[in-house]
């Protein structure tokens, strides 16, 4: 089939090199010109596994392509996706949709012929009718249908998450678009991937319950991490008990310093808005925001207690910047807010990831140094906070660390190390809700 996807940033382009790959015909558009001439020359503006070599192979093949002009591409096209950004709106949290309706009026004017529109973006419940509504206006003589078809990739992952989906979900309200959507996923047919065929409102609320319900369970267990800290109990043990049953399933039940990236912050705000234009306000969701932008600071706040309750004047160094390993997405990652505490209390910061600093330095303070490796960063170093828990961080050499380091303290958010073994290389260890950190510590304590 031939295929146009409008937006090649990370699900455009994801989605497109795996449409590809499939067998399909593909065309990503982007208005950006150096971004498309970049993907011409084979350079990816996203770090994601696999995603490069995919792009590269179906590039030669012949199945994937990149353009600045929309309307020839759209005017052949059996299907075209919007896969354009929806961003937080300044001001009141919702999406916004300016892309996507924008989007909606240029593939309007292009289309020829029966065409499915597909919006691949996240958007709040009632787009797709605005969508239909737009080109409705605008070509009241196409022939078109308007589908929804949320994505759920995770970043890192995104690939295995596209060729294996738990489920997809095709949100329709015709027949003729049901059968064109069936064929653009039919090579999936053979690792028996779960189509739910529902209506187009359905599937644009799937979307944002499962992101919310995630960010629910994440925020959950952070809060009872607090909890074990205090009564002396290991979250990753209450975490484990509750995962075996099977009417809750263990993932995303990982204590750490909050939820961050490109989906679930701006998809609780975006749910938490549209519940409200509705007039059934969601308070669940509405607490899990409100408590996961607090705990992304109260980390900042750990990190100064485990230096003896002041961080001013001292080197404090960060171990990773983006919101999760394997992308090098900073959006609403709790390095953030954590540097931005640690710099309010006076430290000076050193930080170091192995994707993410480029994208970091616009977000952080200019005073924020960025270190050439692992043992650079914790070199003269008062204490170490390890934020995002790459694989480079998993094996430290701790007895390396303690010799390069002004003063032995770690403060562990991803409860990577175990507390036992870290006090016997002589460190001040502090974790997440394992029962195990120590009291904070008076300066002459952690030399």
């Amino acid at each position: 089939m031939k295929i146009v996807m409008v937006g090649s940033g990370y699900v455009g382009l994801v989605s497109g090199a795996c449409f590809a790959d499939f067998g399909h015909d593909v065309i990503c558009v982007d208005k950006h010109e150096g971004k498309i001439e970049a993907l011409k020359r084979g350079e990816i503006p996203i770090f994601e596994p696999g995603l490069a070599d995919l792009v590269a192979a179906n590039a030669e093949a012949g199945r994937l392509s990149f353009t600045t002009d929309l309307s020839g591409p759209v005017g052949a096209a059996d299907a075209v996706f919007i896969a354009v950004g929806t961003p937080s709106r300044r001001g009141d949290g919702f999406a916004d949709l300016s892309y996507v309706y924008a989007a909606s009026r240029e593939i309007a004017q292009a289309l020829k012929g029966y065409t499915v529109i597909v919006t691949k973006s996240t958007v709040p419940v009632g787009t797709g009718d605005e969508v239909e509504r737009i080109i409705r206006e605008l070509r009241p003589d196409a022939e078109f249908s308007v589908v929804s078809n949320p994505e759920f990739l995770r970043e890192g992952a995104a690939i295995a998450d596209f060729k294996r989906p738990d489920r997809i979900v095709i949100g329709a309200d015709d027949d003729r678009a049901t059968g064109v959507m069936a064929e653009v996923y039919r090579p999936l047919y053979l690792n028996s991937a779960p189509i739910l065929n529902v209506s187009r409102r359905t599937a644009e609320l799937t979307k944002y319950a499962a992101n919310a319900f995630l960010a629910t369970k994440i925020t959950f267990i952070n809060e009872m991490a607090d909890l074990c800290e205090q009564v002396g109990a290991n979250v990753q043990d209450v975490a484990r008990g509750m995962g075996l049953d099977n009417r809750i399933g263990g993932k995303f039940l990982h204590a750490g310093p909050g939820y961050g990236g490109s989906c679930f912050p701006k998809d609780t705000l975006a749910l938490i808005k549209t519940a409200q234009d509705y007039g059934t306000p969601s308070r669940i969701v509405e607490a899990v925001a409100s408590v996961n932008d607090q705990r992304k600071r109260a980390m900042g706040r750990k990190v100064v207690a485990a230096c003896g309750g002041s961080v001013r004047g001292k080197t404090i160094a960060v171990l990773g910047l983006t919101f999760k390993p394997d992308t090098d997405d900073m959006r609403d990652a709790p390095s953030l807010s954590v540097i931005a505490t640690l710099l309010d209390g006076g430290a000076i910061i050193k930080a170091f990831d192995p994707e993410g600093m480029d994208q970091a330095k616009p977000m952080l303070p200019p005073q924020v140094t960025y270190c050439t490796s692992t043992y650079d960063c914790l070199e003269g170093a008062d204490a170490a906070v390890l934020v995002t828990e790459w694989n480079i961080f998993r094996a430290l050499d701790l007895d390396k660390a303690r010799t390069l380091m002004k003063k032995p303290v770690l403060v562990d958010l991803r409860n990577v190390y175990r507390a036992d073994q870290v006090r016997a290389k002589g460190f001040v260890y502090a974790d997440i809700g394992r029962g195990t950190a120590a009291p904070a510590v008076a300066d002459s304590d952690a030399a």
